[in-house]
């Protein structure tokens, strides 16, 4: 597993730089850590189902609650260059 994201320092610019991270660190509330999780199980089936073919999913596409969330994205590994 490897993490990825963009510093919200980055906020307006016009191609923020993506970065590898050491570390992440939710701050949620059981429900929404329940939300993830559930999220996170429906990520990994449809990689087992789809394999390559499923690329990414968006946690604030799939689960109510989270469009004004920080995105939180899963990438599929097989499909990572």
């Amino acid at each position: 597993m490897r993490l990825f994201g963009y510093s919200t320092e980055t906020g307006e610019i016009k191609s923020p730089v993506l970065g590898e991270l050491k570390e992440v660190t939710l701050v949620a509330a059981p429900s929404e850590l329940r939300a993830i999780a559930e999220f996170l199980l429906k990520c990994a089936d449809g990689i087992e189902k789809s394999g390559e073919r499923w690329e990414h999913e968006h946690l604030s596409d799939r689960s109510r609650g989270f469009e004004q969330s920080p995105q939180f994205v899963v990438f599929n590994p097989d499909r990572a260059s």
